[in-house]
C-alpha cells in the first residue's frame, strides 16, 4: 500500500500503537479527521463569515439564544451515541463471526487431518475447499479480490458465475463426504462431523450476508445526519454574541466532535465495507490459509502486517 494519505481509505483496520501526550492530540494516520475536513472547513468559514458580519452589524440576539444550543447538543449527543453504540455492535459481531470461521476452519482441518487418509485425495481437496469458501466469502462481502490469491484457487477466477459461491463449495464438498459414507469409507459418525463444521460456517455466511443487508434504517440515519448539520450551521449565530472573535475556535471544537461521531458510525455501520476502520478481512483469509498449509505441509504463507498502521 502506498505512504500517501489516501492509504487511509483502503478497506482494512487501523492498527498502531495508542500515541502520548501532544501525539495523541495530533495524530492524524487513524483519525475520522482526514474524512470530515471539508465539512469542518465549511463550518468555520460559515463561523468566519457570521462574526465579520456581527462586527459590521452588530444585532444582540441576547444570551438567552444559548439555551436552545444547549438542550439541542445534549440530546444530539445522547442520540448520537446510541446510534454509534448499535454501529459498533455491528462491527463487533461481524469481527466475531469472522473468529468463529476462523475457529471452525481450524477444526475442520484438524478432523480432516485425522480421520482421512494422508494418501486421500479427498483430504487434500476438502481442505482446499475450506479455504476456498474463506476466499469466496471475503470476495462476496467486499465485491473485490484483493488478497493475492494461493496457488490452489482456481486460476483466473471462478469457473463459471455464481450468486452464492460459498454456498456451492459447500455443498460440493457435502456430497463428496456423502458418497464416500454411501460407499462405506467413512463412517457415519464422521460424516455427521463433517457436517456439523459445514452447517456452522453456513451460519456464519448468513449472519455476514445480514449485516451486509440490513444496515441501520435509512430514516433514523438521515434524520441524525441532517440535525447534526443544522445544529452546527446555526450554532455560529447563537454563539457570536457572546464569544465574538471566539466563535470559529469554539464552532471548531463541537463540529468536529458531532460530525466526526456522525462519520465514524457511517464507517462502523457497513463492518465490511472498504473504509479505514472496516474489519481485515485479508488478513483473517490469509489466517485460513496458513492453516490450509499447514495441514497439507505446504509451504506456509506469511501472514498479513500492517502497512502504515493499516491491516488489509
Amino acid at each position: 500500500m502506498a505512504g500517501s494519505g489516501t492509504a487511509l481509505y483502503a478497506a482494512g483496520m487501523i492498527v498502531r500503537p495508542r500515541p502520548s501526550g501532544l501525539g495523541l492530540v495530533f495524530a492524524l494516520r487513524g483519525s475520522i479527521l482526514p474524512m470530515i475536513a471539508t465539512r469542518l472547513a465549511v463550518i468555520v468559514l460559515l463561523s468566519c463569515v457570521v462574526v465579520w458580519l456581527h462586527h459590521i452589524w452588530p444585532v444582540h440576539v441576547g444570551v438567552a439564544s444559548v439555551a436552545p444550543f444547549t438542550l439541542l447538543g445534549l440530546g444530539l449527543s445522547i442520540f448520537l451515541g446510541f446510534r454509534n453504540n448499535s454501529c459498533y455492535n455491528r462491527w463487533w459481531e461481524g469481527r466475531q463471526q469472522w473468529g468463529a470461521l476462523i475457529s471452525t476452519s481450524r477444526s475442520f482441518l484438524r478432523d480432516i487431518n485425522a480421520l482421512l487418509p494422508e494418501d486421500d485425495p479427498l483430504r487434500r481437496r476438502a481442505a482446499h475447499r475450506i479455504g476456498m469458501f474463506a476466499h469466496a466469502l471475503r470476495t462476496q462481502l467486499r465485491g473485490s479480490q484483493t488478497q493475492p490469491a494461493p496457488d490452489w484457487l482456481p486460476a483466473g477466477g471462478w469457473a463459471r458465475p455464481v450468486r452464492n459461491r460459498p454456498g456451492l463449495l459447500l455443498s460440493e464438498l457435502a456430497s463428496e463426504f456423502a458418497e464416500r459414507m454411501r460407499a462405506g469409507e467413512i463412517s457415519d459418525i464422521s460424516y455427521r462431523l463433517f457436517s456439523d463444521h459445514m452447517t456452522t460456517m453456513t451460519s456464519i455466511q448468513g449472519a455476514c450476508e445480514r449485516l451486509r443487508a440490513t444496515p441501520m434504517p435509512f430514516a433514523y440515519s438521515l434524520m441524525l445526519h441532517r440535525t447534526v448539520w443544522l445544529f452546527c450551521l446555526l450554532l455560529p449565530f447563537g454563539m457570536v454574541d457572546i464569544l465574538g472573535l471566539g466563535t470559529p475556535l469554539l464552532t471548531l471544537v463541537l463540529a468536529y466532535s458531532f460530525l466526526g461521531l456522525d462519520a465514524l458510525g457511517e464507517e462502523l455501520e457497513q463492518p465490511f465495507s472498504a473504509t479505514p476502520n472496516g474489519l481485515p478481512l485479508d488478513a483473517m483469509v490469509r489466517i485460513i490459509d496458513i492453516a490450509v498449509a499447514e495441514t497439507l505441509c505446504d509451504p506456509t504463507p506469511e501472514p498479513l502486517h500492517p502497512q502504515n498502521f493499516v491491516l488489509l
